[in-house]
């Protein structure tokens, strides 16, 4: 069993003005699927305290995967892909172009997510979209294969699927 964090971005969310369902909504799926959520908090648009919670999640709660819903689009204030970019120290894109693949079977606007995924130490870190329908959608296109990578980053198996 994998520890895992969610953090919802939302400036909204964050003052209290709107219920979020995006970050449950990803911890059930975790949940379905084994991890054990150890963290959930929702944050306002605000890089540094984005970076710098991520980096504590990573650093000294040592959850293996960290998982953001929100703040990946076009708006003035959706900063979590640069907030990733801050903490993470090896970038993984497959894991956001395999979600803008199958988003963009259902919308083409898919295409404007700026949703990133890397790696610091031994946590990985994947951008959701903000609604709970997106995040449903991206996140079980990936959560397979997101154990796997896991496996791998945490020795417990090899790059060619042997397990240790």
């Amino acid at each position: 069993m994998y520890r895992a964090a969610v953090l919802t971005i939302s400036d909204t969310g964050f003052a209290g003005g709107r219920e979020d369902a995006s970050g449950p909504e990803a911890a059930a799926i975790l949940k379905s699927k084994g991890y054990e959520t150890v963290h959930y908090a929702i944050l306002p648009d605000e890089r540094k305290c984005i970076a710098d919670e991520l980096k504590r999640l990573a650093d000294e709660q040592r959850a293996e995967l960290i998982l953001t819903t929100g703040g990946t689009g076009f708006a003035p204030r959706d900063v979590t892909p640069e907030a990733t970019l801050d903490a993470v120290e090896r970038l993984c894109p497959g894991i956001p172009e395999v979600m803008r693949a199958v988003s963009f079977e259902k919308t083409r606007r898919a295409v404007l997510s700026r949703a990133t995924a890397g790696i610091r130490g031994g946590s990985l870190i994947v951008n959701l979209p903000g609604s709970p329908a997106a995040v449903r959608e991206c996140l079980l296109s990936v959560i397979d294969e997101i154990g796997h990578g896991l496996d791998i980053l945490c020795g417990r198996a090899s790059e060619c699927g042997r397990h240790n």
